[in-house]
């Protein structure tokens, strides 16, 4: 069985924003933190979105939590930092003006320890209606007020409290909100640590909401293990394709193809199955700028993004070049999920190089539609060179990639022409085509 996604995904382009980060909202909230508006610091945005190729806002955790958002209070509530219900709808309402779909962030795996559903138990004991929705251990003998049970938290994080997913209570919590927001006008959900959650658990989730509301994308987040078996079997849309970002940054900075030729073969047997969701940057890891030790192979890192088979998303900043490492400290992540200014006019123009290499690539892949499940084989690979070609519905096109030191050439079978970047070609549009490329070069080709 293959899915590929509602048929609006063919032509999805994710622009992903931190919304905490984005619009500089205080690092922490209480029951009583003041609501400020600061959705509406995303509207002055949304063109940006457009210009740069973007299809769709992939919004991070925009609800009520205590800290950095994945820690959630109220799966029901706007963050009071961020605004109100009015905030989400009208920033919806511009979104879709413009054609722009919106992806939420769900994390269904664990809440805070503030959630009223763990507030219940910790006042009220085993009794607690809510005491089934946690992995709970209980102090042998009677239950007295102010004793705290041990529970199974999230990685060692104390303060996420992991849901028992084999609670039923929690599957129609988690059906109930997911339905909640689709119906305010939400086209789908990033699902926060899928990898930690029983596919069993997604399965039944995805069945109900799909039953609601067919055309959602529903999309896992998962690093490791078995990709396609965990979309097959928790109903998913896709996962989160890490495999391949991983390899992008570390093949170019070794200078070693023969690591991204090995992910790209790896890629395409998970498109015998399903899309992947794929990306070179996001909230939870070192931006690609900082990552790669050229920042010249920025523009090679975006040509896989851009040519291979995926749902693509660009995180907020990468396509102006910003930079930021990330730490595993506490307040490690500030440095990848910064305030952006009120509007895109306020970015530093030694950013607009970047940008429009974003602009020239994504375009060529918004005029390329098919190549959303093209199917991709490696023609050439040697530390330095790499070329594949992605293809489906009678359509290809054909991607040069070289980090050597000086001009390299190789066969390219049937390419054409060039789509973008520098190439001069020999015989082109026969099987004796060759691609010569200069130093550090690149290049997409037609057919």
């Amino acid at each position: 069985m293959f899915t590929s996604g509602p048929a609006w995904v063919r032509h999805a382009i994710w622009w992903h924003v931190y919304p905490l980060g984005f619009t500089g909202a205080e690092p922490r909230s209480t029951g009583d933190t003041p609501v400020t508006h600061r959705l509406g610091h995303l509207h002055a945005w949304l063109d940006h979105a457009l210009e740069l190729g973007a299809s769709g806002l992939a919004l991070g955790p925009v609800f009520a939590s205590g800290t950095h958002g994945y820690d959630t209070t109220d799966h029901y509530r706007i963050d009071p930092r961020l605004g109100d219900e009015g905030d989400f709808d009208a920033l919806v309402a511009a979104a879709s003006a413009r054609g722009l779909r919106v992806l939420l962030d769900g994390v269904f795996n664990h809440v805070g320890r503030g959630h009223p559903a763990f507030r219940a138990v910790l006042e009220q004991g085993p009794s607690a209606a809510t005491a089934p929705w946690f992995r709970l251990r209980w102090p042998d003998g009677p239950w007295t007020p102010g004793t705290e049970p041990g529970y199974d938290d999230f990685e060692g994080h104390h303060h996420l409290v992991a849901l028992d997913h084999s609670c039923p209570a929690v599957v129609d919590h988690v059906v109930d909100v997911m339905n909640h927001w689709l119906d305010r006008g939400a086209s789908g959900w990033r699902l926060d640590a899928a990898y930690a959650v029983p596919t069993t658990f997604w399965a039944q989730v995805t069945e109900r909401v799909r039953a609601r509301h067919p055309d959602a994308y529903l999309m896992g987040e998962v690093i490791h293990g078995d990709y396609t078996a965990f979309v097959t079997e928790g109903g998913l849309d896709a996962v989160t394709q890490y495999e391949l970002w991983k390899a992008v940054w570390s093949s170019l900075n070794d200078r070693n193809f023969h690591e991204l030729a090995h992910a790209l073969r790896r890629h395409d047997g998970f498109l015998e199955r399903f899309v992947p969701y794929t990306f070179l940057g996001n909230h939870d890891v070192t931006r690609i700028a900082s990552r790669l030790a050229d920042p010249g192979h920025v523009a090679h890192a975006l040509v896989v993004l851009a040519t291979t088979g995926g749902t693509p998303a660009v995180y907020a900043g990468d396509e102006h070049g910003f930079r930021g490492v990330k730490e595993d400290r506490a307040g490690g992540d500030d440095e990848v999920r910064p305030p952006f200014p009120a509007t895109p006019a306020e970015l530093s123009p030694i950013g607009l190089p970047v940008f429009h290499l974003h602009q020239e690539l994504l375009g060529l892949r918004r005029r390329h539609p098919w190549l959303h499940a093209a199917r991709t084989s490696v023609l050439d690979v040697s530390n330095e060179f790499l070329s594949y070609a992605s293809a489906a519905e009678g359509q290809r096109l054909v991607a040069v990639l070289s980090t050597a030191g000086g001009p390299v050439g190789a066969r390219v079978p049937g390419a054409s022409g060039v789509l973008a970047g520098r190439a001069r070609l020999d015989a082109p549009g026969t099987p004796g085509a060759r691609a010569h490329l200069d130093a550090g070069g690149w290049a997409v080709l037609a057919g």
